[in-house]
């Protein structure tokens, strides 16, 4: 998993340290809800009918076990003694007390996390496939590709204020377990005929009031140009998407409006414009982290490709009262375990 580095450390920590400035210029009165609203929302922290819900972001559904106690913590101190995991590798808090926030947002940081751009009109957490680094018929590990894609897309200052929230999943292998075709844009690793690693991408798919499946904006995109190839769909979405109905502002309405051809062609001639320039991915930023650890193949994976093992987390509140974590194991090949 990726490890932070003395500039993650700093930016993160400088971000919680002007959310608390804001917090405390919210709660004096200072700040109006309007005024705060945009602030908080850059931060994770919704307004709900009863109170503040706090999304914190689990890239690419990785963590610890140092995480999962931290969050854990988190539940039983400034919660309800729970969280709620979500279908997009996030968990969220629905019990937060306001002036607690910027305290939650530094315990996250102290084990290398953090909620931003969990809300807002922005790219948000970057998913992948739950058996990624693990799964016999991975093509490559998702995700380094994901860890990418986090890094260049946050806070970036062209697509913070979208028509519409983003969502991009990665997959690392021909079975889609990341559900990239229901994403904003889904990106699948693929292997061309003469070897060559490269992307399949995916465009305009969605759940919601009006689902759609995405469609196949180009079936293999070299490596080095995914950040470029991305930069100039988000342009296209950007300039063209809908702001005047938030029911229709999503990327899958423009596709589906414009039709995919027609949305290819806009894309193409905004990526020809920037392909080549800063935004090109180095070759050794394609194929390899140092900061993110890779396990050698689970035993039961190398024999078989049907028989893994399936790990779903909850953080819940035992008898006693305590919060505590639950980690359910289940595997075809042996009974179902709940470890505490």
């Amino acid at each position: 998993m990726y490890r932070y580095d003395e500039f993650d450390h700093t930016f993160v920590a400088q971000r919680v340290a002007q959310f608390r400035d804001q917090v405390a210029r919210r709660l004096s009165g200072e700040l109006t809800e309007d005024e705060f609203r945009p602030l908080r929302l850059m931060n994770g922290l919704y307004l709900q009918l009863h109170a503040y819900m706090l999304r914190v972001a689990v890239p690419y559904g990785t963590l610890s076990a140092r995480q999962m106690r931290q969050l854990a913590h988190i539940a039983r101190r400034y919660d309800k003694g729970y969280g709620h995991f979500t279908t997009r590798q996030n968990i969220q808090y629905n019990w937060p007390a306001l002036k607690d926030t910027p305290d939650i947002l530094m315990d996250l940081a102290d084990v290398e996390m953090h909620a931003l751009q969990t809300s807002g009109n922005c790219i948000r957490n970057v998913t992948a496939d739950q058996y990624a680094g693990a799964a016999a018929d991975e093509i490559e590990d998702p995700r380094i590709c994901a860890e990418v894609i986090r890094q260049w897309s946050s806070l970036h200052p062209e697509f913070s204020f979208l028509p519409r929230k983003f969502k991009v999943a990665v997959t690392g292998a021909p079975a889609d377990r990341a559900a990239i075709a229901v994403h904003d844009i889904g990106i699948r690793v693929v292997r061309a005929e003469d070897g060559a690693i490269g992307y399949e991408i995916l465009v305009g798919g969605g759940q919601g009031r009006t689902p759609m499946i995405g469609k196949t904006i180009r079936a293999f995109l070299p490596k080095r140009y995914l950040l470029s190839y991305m930069e100039a769909i988000l342009r296209v979405y950007n300039e063209f998407g809908r702001r005047d109905n938030m029911f229709k502002a999503r990327i899958k309405i423009l596709v589906h409006e414009v039709g995919i051809e027609e949305f290819r062609r806009r894309v193409e001639e905004e990526w020809e414009a920037i392909r080549g320039t800063s935004v090109e991915l180095p070759e050794a930023r394609c194929s390899v982290s140092p900061h993110i650890s890779r396990r050698p193949l689970l035993p039961h994976c190398q024999r078989s490709r049907r028989i893994l093992s399936s790990v779903s987390a909850l953080i819940g509140r035992s008898p006693a009262g305590r919060a505590s974590i639950s980690i359910r194991i289940s595997n075809p090949a042996m009974p179902s375990s709940t470890f505490r």
